[in-house]
C-alpha cells in the first residue's frame, strides 16, 4: 500500500474570525485533516487572521514601510509543505478579504527560484475548501485554484470542495440543524479532494518534482529557448 507518512500538509484558514471564535471553515478543514492524519501525514492548520500579516506583494513587508509582518514565518511553513489547502468563507459571493491577502502574499514569493531554476512552488500540490451560507462556491474555488496553478502549484483533479446552506441568511456549516457535517455531497467531494491531493503529492515527491526542462526561468534568462522559435527572427 502507498505510504504518505513523509508528506506535510498545510491548511490556511482564511476565516474572518479570530481564535477562539467558532470557524465554520475550520469544521470542514477537520474532515480533510482527519483523513490525512489517518495516513500519518504531518498536518498543520493556520488561522491567518490570528497573525499580523501585512498587506503587499513583497516577501517581507517590513522592508517596505510596515512595522511588523508575520508572513515570512508563515511562508517558511508554506515552503516546507508538500500540500497547501487554502480554505475560506464566501462573502458577497466572493472569497474573503483574508483569502485574497494570503494569495497576494503567496504571489509575493512566486519569483523565487528553486535549485533547478524553476519557480519555487513547483513540485507542490494545491487545493481549496469553501464554506458559506450563500452561493459562490464554484466561483471562489475557480479563483483560488487558478491563482495556485499560476504561482506554480500543481492542481489535481477535483481539488476543491465546499458547503453552502440555503441562499440568503441561514445556518452555516457547524450550526445546529444545518446538515453540513452530514451532507453526503460535501463529504464525498472533500474526501476525493483529499485523496487526490495526497496521490499527486506522492507522485511528484517520488519523481523529484516537475521535470526541469522547458520551464527553467534561470535557463531562459541565460538565453536557452527550449525549442521556441520566433518566426520574426528567422
Amino acid at each position: 500500500m502507498t505510504e504518505y507518512d513523509d508528506l506535510r500538509a498545510l491548511f490556511v484558514n482564511c476565516t474572518l474570525k479570530r481564535s477562539p471564535g467558532v470557524s465554520h471553515t475550520d469544521g470542514l478543514i477537520e474532515v480533510s485533516r482527519r483523513i490525512m492524519e489517518k495516513q500519518r501525514v504531518e498536518v498543520e492548520v493556520i488561522r491567518a487572521i490570528d497573525h499580523d500579516i501585512a498587506t503587499g506583494v513583497w516577501p517581507d513587508m517590513t522592508e517596505h514601510g510596515w512595522e511588523t509582518d508575520e508572513w515570512p514565518a508563515i511562508q517558511e511553513k508554506v515552503m516546507a509543505a508538500d500540500v497547501l489547502v487554502i480554505a475560506g468563507p464566501i462573502w458577497l459571493g466572493d472569497n474573503s478579504s483574508v483569502t485574497k491577502k494570503v494569495i497576494e502574499r503567496l504571489y509575493g514569493n512566486s519569483s523565487i527560484l528553486n535549485e533547478h531554476g524553476q519557480y519555487a512552488y513547483y513540485g507542490r500540490v494545491g487545493g481549496c475548501l469553501i464554506t458559506g451560507n450563500e452561493d459562490g462556491v464554484k466561483h471562489c474555488a475557480m479563483n483560488v485554484l487558478y491563482s495556485l496553478q499560476h504561482l506554480g502549484y500543481t492542481v489535481p483533479p477535483q481539488a476543491d470542495a465546499g458547503w453552502i446552506g440555503e441562499a440568503g441568511p441561514g445556518p452555516s456549516y457547524l450550526d445546529p440543524g444545518s446538515g453540513g457535517p452530514d451532507n453526503d455531497f460535501t463529504n464525498r467531494n472533500t474526501t476525493f479532494m483529499t485523496w487526490n491531493l495526497l496521490h499527486l503529492a506522492r507522485m511528484l515527491k517520488d519523481a523529484g518534482g516537475v521535470p526541469a526542462h522547458g520551464n527553467q526561468r534561470s535557463e531562459w534568462d541565460a538565453g536557452c529557448r527550449f525549442d521556441f522559435e520566433n518566426p520574426e527572427y528567422r
